[in-house]
Order: structure tokens, then sequence, then C-alpha cells
């Protein structure tokens, strides 16, 4: 076994890479790692409750719900409609895993969003 690290990714080779790729591609990526994050924070993947952290998931549903709308109008709504869809979602697996559910407009993202009702 080697002591010798595996050396860097090149970082005008990242630059070049990143610089190709479409910035609507780049903020659906953001936004589906944010959704990713806060399913796992709500317990909603095969672990359950095991990295359930409410907290955390209200930070991500907010931030989520802030990049769809800053980024509502540079997006088609062949992206933003399951975005917002996905969004709804968290929002609603939130209030429901809360134990003093928020008052509506309260809830995380709902600055952005609005209220969301079942």
């Amino acid at each position: 076994m080697s002591d010798t690290p595996p050396p860097n990714p090149d970082f005008d080779t990242m630059t070049r890479d990143i610089a190709e790729v479409p910035a609507v591609e780049v903020i659906v990526t953001v936004a589906v790692n944010l959704m990713s994050a806060a399913a796992v924070k709500l317990g909603l993947t095969e672990e359950g409750d095991e990295h359930k952290d409410l907290d955390e998931a209200r930070k991500l549903v907010t931030a989520l719900a802030g990049l769809l709308d800053a980024s509502t109008t540079e997006i088609s709504s062949f992206h933003a409609a399951p975005l917002r869809d996905g969004l709804k979602s968290l929002q609603l697996a939130f209030r429901e895993a809360s134990l003093v559910p928020d008052e509506p407009g309260q809830g995380p993202g709902e600055k952005y969003t609005g209220p969301v009702y079942g």
C-alpha cells in the first residue's frame, strides 16, 4: 500500500469542466441536492428517523424555497414544476413531522411560497 495520496484534480480542468455546464443544469442540480438532504433530515429515507433532524431540515427546505423563488424566471416550467411539487411535499412532510406545527405561512420556506396546505 502506498503512502502517496492520490493526485488532486487539476484546478484548471475543474474550472473548464464547470464552465461547460449550463446555468439551468447547475441550478437544478443544487435544488435536487437540497431536496435529497432535506428528505434525509425529515426521516423520509429507508433509514427513517436515524438521521432525522428537523432544525436542519428547516434550513434546507428554506434554502430550497429561496433558490426556487429566485430562479423561477431563469429555469423553464419543465424544470420548475417538478421542483415546486417536491418542495411542497417536503414542506408538508415537515408539518406532519413537527410535534407543534408552525402556523400557516410560518413553516420552512413559506416566506417564499406562501402558506402550504395539504
